[in-house]
């Protein structure tokens, strides 16, 4: 069974693809709501005695990332970064300011191997604002942006008074309270799902790289044999930055997990 903080699901080796949920078992009566939001579809879940509103704060939460995030829309604080010059900043969105405070920490702790600069140029984040060095600095938030969205979401649940519930967005989960949202991998190689564990108060994330996969990871070696990644940790923008970086094998990636109480599962391709 998962501990408390972490979900510690068994991952059988040879399983590959990404990560489906299953339906709670906790409890029989849920509300339960699905839009597409950041480019897949997003559900979010309260049990049932959670005020109406829970779940339309949960997705006005996930608006708001997207909206100060989204490098498609000029008016995000990304795309008005790309239009300024070097040297020149903006005040950052609330929605968007946890998000590339931690982009910047773990491109620090990890040497420069987190780049959502995709090595385009230098920028920071600082007081507040966000400064752009160079004039060809672009920032792609994709790494972690959907983890971070899923955790705001959570907290505007808790804040509506919902004391169980979940937000699956694409496979970056966070589930919480009374509830153990069984999780299944996607098999890419040979179709279907196969089992994987339950999850209860924590995060789940997995991305699939190879051949005709959505994931692009900046930065990998010369490697076909990496099938996916699955990182459970407290926050899903921990679980969602961390599976690149274990694609990636660099060695500040143990050390970082165990820093935020993370695990990690790498599964080869068969």
């Amino acid at each position: 069974m998962p501990s408390p903080a972490v979900p510690n699901p068994v991952l059988p080796s040879e399983q590959g693809g990404g990560c489906v949920p299953g339906t709670t078992s906790a409890s029989p009566s849920w509300h339960r709501r699905a839009r597409p939001l950041l480019g897949t579809l997003v559900e979010v879940a309260a049990e049932a005695a959670a005020p109406p509103s829970a779940l339309e704060d949960a997705f006005s939460a996930i608006e708001q990332v997207q909206a100060a995030l989204s490098r498609f829309e000029p008016g995000s604080d990304l795309g008005r970064f790309e239009r300024l010059s070097a040297g020149q900043s903006l005040a950052l969105h609330p929605a968007g300011a946890r998000a590339l405070r931690a982009a910047q920490a773990l491109h620090t702790l990890t040497g420069g191997a987190f780049d959502v600069a995709l090595g385009s140029g230098r920028w920071r984040c600082e007081g507040g604002r966000l400064w752009k060095l160079d004039a060809a600095t672009r920032l792609d938030l994709g790494g972690l942006a959907k983890g971070h969205a899923v955790d705001r979401a959570v907290a505007a649940l808790r804040r509506a008074g919902a004391r169980a519930g979940w937000v699956n967005a694409g496979g970056d989960l966070r589930a919480f309270g009374a509830v153990q949202l069984p999780l299944r991998l996607r098999d890419e190689g040979q179709g279907g799902v196969r089992e994987l564990g339950f999850l209860h108060e924590g995060a789940f994330a997995t991305s699939h790289y190879g051949p005709g996969s959505r994931s692009r990871l900046f930065g990998a070696r010369e490697n076909g044999g990496l099938c996916h990644v699955s990182v459970a940790a407290p926050r899903a923008l921990w679980a969602d930055a961390l599976t690149k970086l274990v694609a990636l094998d660099i060695d500040a990636v143990p050390p970082l997990l165990r820093r935020l109480g993370a695990q990690a599962w790498v599964h080869p391709n068969p």
